[in-house]
């Protein structure tokens, strides 16, 4: 198996001493008193927390109590692979024209207009509903609807002829690179007899780019903390990037999760004694914009024009605040984004009272009428949080039929309370409530927050104020559909050890127990780190979302199926189950499964990202396992965690493999499980700017090579979305 952490997205800059389960676990436990059976073994016992028979009654109205398709063999293919008894199609690919007199995509580098084309990097996405007459939002249409996804970033070299130039960036380059990132709104159709595909000249086409006019809305909204030369009222921004997972809001809405946009921007070597090192110094290093780092894309190097000066967050005016310059540029980022599909004229909303990190999804509790909502969310960066929004608003079912769907919005998402995680070694958690009267806050020596704002803005800091739990890249979470639990991805970390010896490094610890090398490639052992990744799901107590306590434990340790149970494979996965880094994660409401989906680098000699199957069950369904770490000085160091029941065979399984170099991300499907939307994100994305001239280097060429627009066999490589469809119609899975 191989081992590398060579992702963009491994992005780390918690610094804050807050605990991790370790200091928890000593605290509580004898140490020595629980090994009983030598280093290198693993106790086991019965993991002390029940779920109740209301939990387990719960179940989704016609879902599959089997999967029954073969397992998809591991494999480096450059194609899609399904089951045998399944098709997965192409709907529509980077480059695809939205609208009338856009041409067809050339896919050699010359095309333009991506304002008007499909973006790179095809992320999360929700299926809409569409009436047959197209006038209306119809949530049960299984043969018209609107697809809306997120274009998170670009493999900018196959964007132009020659690959990516050098710094300062041509202003031509950067005209194509800033509109290919944002959303794309689609209309698709299915007619009888046949498969989906876009209509490219619908009126709900629509792109959202870095450049669209939004709105910032909520505790942010007007706070001198917004205020830049493009807004000095501070009440709205431009755009919206990096966005990575979404999410269906219960009204029929898209929210979508600014992931990770800090890296777009830069501030010059001088910024700090610029800005008197004052309190926005602190945002900054913590949100990961240090003064004189380098952006990642370098638009700002391409002219003065304000489409690219905005990219340079420096402190360049003489206001005091900041509304003759762009210093606060940064803070109108990082959110969950609100968008009205159905009206191509509405602006994003930007939903300041959910928390400014590195977003992923946004997963919704079950709806109990008279009772308030809550939205999960993770922020997936190295040692960050897991957080959770509840709103004031009790929810009224008959919001979910409203035309008026941003308003709905601002009810639910405007005004609440941010929580945020803090895991214990038991198998228990608290939500701490990040509220500026919380004297943590209010007292907090490593930032001066003014007010319900500046905590909002700074949900970081704040969580770092209140000793959240540090976890490992918190990625996708997801709601199942029968028991309310909600599932978490913490993809890996790199810099997760037994030994710590910088304040980069997390020691292993009770939800992030494992830690270990692994070889790249046949090549040497790689540096230990939490290698493939878990998946941990939560329970709210008395399955309310209004909870402050939950249980938890871990459903799923990705590892390879031969590796070691005792240490590593603690899931005993198979080689129809085993996987690394679950990302994507997405909850069937039509047949329960669970989707989990691959952004792996230390599995792909062995495969291509996949994505499997799963019926899970529920949170203490398996057993306590302690493992026995060793320093390097010989000390032991034993931890121990919950692990959640072993799957069987028809429990979980590999159902797709994607194409060489891609990452697997975004789920949806019509109301009746029969369509399955898949995402294969930068297929090929390996290609240094100096081999784009020859094809024959690529690593990808999908779906060129599998007859879907121009080049043929020696395609540049197309971010796409694909649809699955059993051959007999059915359910998919089923």
């Amino acid at each position: 198996m191989s081992h590398s952490f060579d992702d963009a997205d491994d992005i780390g800059h918690n610094d804050s001493p807050n605990a991790h389960f370790q200091e928890v676990l000593d605290a509580r436990l004898s140490r020595r008193g629980i090994l009983l059976g030598g280093l290198g073994a693993a106790a086991t016992a019965v993991v002390g927390v029940p779920t109740t028979a209301a939990a387990a009654a719960s179940a989704v109205v016609g879902g599959i109590d089997k999967l029954k398709f073969a397992p998809v063999a591991k494999n480096v293919a450059d194609m899609v692979t399904v089951p045998p008894g399944y098709t997965a199609s192409v709907v529509i690919a980077l480059g695809d024209p939205l609208a009338k007199g856009v041409p067809e995509y050339l896919n050699d580098g010359t095309d333009a207009q991506y304002e008007l084309r499909s973006g790179d990097h095809h992320d999360g996405m929700d299926y809409f509903g569409l009436s047959s007459d197209r006038t209306r939002r119809d949530p049960l249409s299984t043969r018209r609807a609107l697809l809306a996804m997120n274009h998170e970033a670009t493999t900018d070299n196959f964007l132009h002829p020659l690959g990516t130039s050098a710094r300062p960036r041509p202003a031509a380059e950067t005209a194509k690179e800033i509109p290919v990132h944002g959303v794309a709104i689609v209309e698709i159709h299915r007619p009888r007899g046949g498969n989906f595909k876009y209509l490219k000249n619908s009126p709900y086409n629509r792109r959202i780019t870095p450049m669209t006019p939004a709105e910032i809305t909520g505790p942010g909204r007007g706070n001198a903390l917004m205020k830049t030369l493009y807004n000095p009222a501070g009440t709205g921004s431009r755009g919206t990037i990096n966005n990575c997972g979404t999410s269906r809001t219960p009204w029929g809405t898209l929210l979508t999760g600014e992931e990770n946009w800090a890296g777009y921007f830069t501030r010059n070597s001088g910024d700090n004694t610029a800005r008197g090192n004052d309190k926005s110094v602190a945002s900054l290093n913590r949100y990961g914009r240090l003064a004189g780092g380098a952006s990642r894309h370098g638009w700002e190097t391409s002219g003065s024009d304000d489409m690219y000066r905005r990219f340079d967050i420096s402190k360049t005016g003489v206001s005091a605040d900041g509304s003759d310059d762009y210093r606060n540029e940064l803070n109108t980022f990082g959110y969950m984004v609100e968008i009205d599909p159905y009206d191509p004229q509405s602006k994003p909303q930007k939903r300041t009272g959910l928390g400014r990190f590195a977003h992923e999804s946004g997963a919704f509790s079950h709806l109990v009428p008279g009772l308030p909502l809550a939205v999960y969310m993770g922020d997936d960066s190295r040692n960050e949080y897991i957080y959770k929004w509840v709103s004031t608003a009790n929810w009224s079912a008959g919001d979910a039929e409203r035309d008026d769907r941003l308003a709905v919005g601002a009810k639910y998402l405007d005004d609440g309370k941010l929580y945020v995680a803090k895991f214990n070694a038991d198998g228990s958690g608290q939500w701490v409530e990040l509220s500026i009267s919380n004297p943590l806050i209010a007292g907090y020596a490593g930032y001066a927050f003014a007010d319900q704002a500046d905590v909002m803005v700074n949900a970081r800091l704040a969580a770092d104020a209140v000793g959240a739990t540090k976890m490992d890249r918190p990625e996708w979470c997801a709601t199942h559909p029968g028991t309310g639990e909600i599932y978490f991805t913490l993809t890996n970390n790199s810099n997760r050890k037994v030994d710590v010896t910088s304040t980069s490094h997390a020691q292993v610890d009770a939800a992030n127990p494992r830690s270990y090398s692994d070889s790249y490639n046949g090549g040497p052992l790689g540096s230990p780190g939490n290698v493939n990744g878990h998946i941990l799901r939560m329970r709210e107590m008395g399955h309310k979302a209004t909870a402050t306590a939950f249980k938890w434990d871990v459903y799923l340790f990705g590892a390879q199926a031969d590796a070691d149970t005792g240490k590593i494979n603690l899931s005993s996965l198979t080689g129809d189950q085993d996987f690394s880094s679950p990302d994507g994660l997405w909850f069937s409401e039509a047949t329960g499964v669970c989707w989990i989906q691959t952004d792996d680098g230390a599995y792909t000699d062995a495969s291509n990202c996949m994505m499997l199957a799963a019926l899970p069950g529920e949170v203490g369904d398996g057993a306590a396992r302690t493992l026995h770490h060793v320093k390097a000085d010989g000390t032991p160091l034993d931890v121990t965690t919950y692990v959640g029941k072993t799957p069987k065979p028809t429990q979980l399984k590999r159902f797709l493999v994607g194409s060489k170099d891609c990452e697997i991300t975004g789920c949806c499907e019509t109301p009746d499980g029969k369509a399955l939307f898949v995402n294969i994100q930068h297929p090929g994305e390996t290609i240094l700017a100096a081999d784009v001239a020859d094809p024959t280097k690529y690593v990808s060429h999908w779906p060129g090579n599998a007859g879907y627009g121009n080049g043929g066999a020696l395609a540049r490589p197309r971010s796409a979305t694909i649809v699955i469809t059993k051959d007999d119609g059915g359910k998919i899975g089923s």
